[in-house]
This record gives C-alpha cells, structure tokens and sequence, in this order.
C-alpha cells in the first residue's frame, strides 16, 4: 500500500478510514457490518481510524475500541473534542483548557486505550484564546496521553498561532473536487509549518461517488438531508457534473469514487483522505483508488468540475463553526 509523506511518526498508508457514518448520520448504522468492515482494513493494511467524541454521543469511540481489542499497537487512532451542547441543547463548542483535559479523559476511557495517536480540536471555540486551549492539550502530550496535536477547520492564522505553542502535526479540513477552498487558504501554511492535511468528506459526502440521484433516496436522520448540496435542484445539478468522474472512470477500469480520490491523492503526499466507510463494499472501492493513476492533463481536467458545483457545503447554522482565510 502507498505511503503518504506526512509528519514524522505520523507515517500512514495513502487512506484513512473515517469512522462518524458506523455511528449515525448517513443513514442507518449497522454495528456488526461495522466492525467486519474495521476488521477487513486492518488486513489490508491500513491503520489510521478516524473518530471523535461527539459521533453517536460516544458511540463511535466504544465501538472502535472494541473492534479493535487486541490490535491497539498496529493501529493510529485519530480523535476530535470541542462540540458540547449548551443549557438550551442547542450545539455549541467548548475549548476552555479544564474542558480539554475532561473531555480526553473521557475518550480515553471509551476506546479502551491509555493514549490517544491524533488528539484534535474539532472546531475552535471564539471565546477563548487559541493559544490557552492548545497549551491544555500539550499538557496532555507531557502527560504521555497524547502523542500528536491536530485542529479542524480553523483558518491559516490559527494554524500559526497554535503552532507557536506547540507543533500541529494535522489538520483536518474538508477538501474534495467539490470542496476546494483549502487550496488557498490554509494549506499553502499547513506546508510551511509541516502540517499534514487530513482531508475528511474528500468524496462529497457521497455525491462524487455518483450514487445519490435524488434526495428520496437519503433516508429519515441522514445528515446531508440538510445541506444545500443535496437541495433537490441543487442534486440535480451537482450529480450530473460526476458524469465526468463517470467517464474518466470508464476508461481506468475503475469507479466515479476511486477516480476522485486518485485525484485528492494527486495533490501531495502530505494529504491523507479519509473517507467515510461504514461496509466493506466501501472499503474495497475506495482502495481501488491507489491502482488510478492520472496525468498532469487529466488532474487538471477534473480540476475545474468544483467551478460549476451548486450549494454551500453547509447549512447557515453549522457554518458559522468553520475559519476562514
């Protein structure tokens, strides 16, 4: 398997798997599948799992420990913290340096491990100094509960600042041919500082892989039912722009999705994908991704699907959680 060029220690097969979809949010969860489905990318070699304390209030993190009992040293655990809900029950984000330290100690606990690979700043909270919640979360690096910092949708200067304090080994951003912000804001400094880029949704949330026609088909409780990408005119237009992935992907042998991620892995060797994989069906498409290889021409080809993308990646409300520039 292809190994991505990221920080030291933080070497890693080319993909991830991103965890949240075996808990809730697209659909249905099926644990059992989930677990076969972890049990069939440690046999193939890949070893980075991504999740996050708030993925089914917990859930995801017990479930991950458990599927991995007795495998804890051949995997990467990569966990987020900072999304709590307020007296109104209404989501909001809490970074306040006594908030970092429970909230790792409650992780901890729920993937069954003595210290967390990837400990991450889900979304940072206005309200306090950038520099206060990354030094708590050094004091957990000292502590020997954490080996390696990262944030998550935070602007360039963020990413500087908290670097200042203490290095930030990743960060997490979304980024895809339909979602190509990044590019100009914050990895241009993500390279400066040494900072890999974990790149979650990099197919969409599904809409590169061409198999949501219509909103129909997402059922009661996904979460894209309420992003402007998936609003019925909106994913009409959107999936006919994966007619192009289709096509290219017909002539690679190979898939719309593996065709995206090749394009996602064509960036840099510094940027580690980690699509949502609740099967094992999804699995075995997404490794198909590192056989697709792509010219300059054909990189440059796909590149300027996202300037006919239609939609916000967000709705207004979780929005206002992500920096920008």
């Amino acid at each position: 398997m292809k190994i991505s060029q990221l920080p030291p220690g933080l070497c890693t097969p080319a993909i991830g798997l991103g965890c949240w979809g075996m808990s809730n949010a697209y659909g249905p969860a099926d644990e059992k599948e989930s677990i076969a489905t972890i049990e069939a990318a440690l046999a193939v070699g890949l070893h980075h799992f991504d999740t996050a304390d708030v993925y089914g209030d917990g859930h995801n993190e017990i479930l991950l420990g458990r599927a991995l009992t007795g495998r804890r040293q051949d995997v990467f655990i990569a966990t987020k913290f900072g999304f709590v809900g307020d007296e109104h029950g209404q989501v909001c984000v809490d970074g306040r340096p006594e908030r970092v330290k429970v909230a790792c100690e409650a992780s901890l606990r729920r993937l069954g491990t003595e210290v967390i690979d990837l400990y991450c700043l889900h979304r940072r909270d206005k309200r306090v100094e950038i520099e206060d919640t990354v030094g708590a979360m050094a004091d957990l690096v000292r502590a020997g509960k954490v080996r390696y910092l990262g944030l998550s949708e935070v602007s360039a200067e963020t990413l500087r600042r908290a670097s200042a304090v203490h290095p930030i080994a990743a960060l997490q951003s979304e980024y895809s041919l339909f979602t190509r912000d990044t590019e100009s804001t914050v990895l241009p400094v993500c390279r400066e500082l040494g900072t890999a880029l974990v790149a979650f949704s990099p197919l969409g949330r599904g809409l590169l892989t061409g198999k949501v026609k219509s909103r129909a088909e997402l059922t009661a409780g996904d979460y894209r039912r309420e992003m402007p990408r998936f609003a019925e005119g909106n994913l009409a237009k959107n999936s006919a722009l994966v007619e192009a992935l289709e096509i290219m992907a017909l002539a690679k042998n190979g898939t719309a999705a593996q065709v995206a991620l090749a394009w996602l892995l064509g960036q840099g060797k510094d940027i580690l994908p980690i699509p949502g994989m609740k099967r094992r069906s999804h699995l075995q498409d997404n490794l198909g991704a590192l056989r697709i290889q792509l010219s300059p021409d054909e990189l440059a080809q796909l590149s300027t699907l996202s300037e006919a993308v239609q939609g916000q990646r967000h709705n207004p409300h979780n929005l206002k959680f992500i920096e920008n520039s």
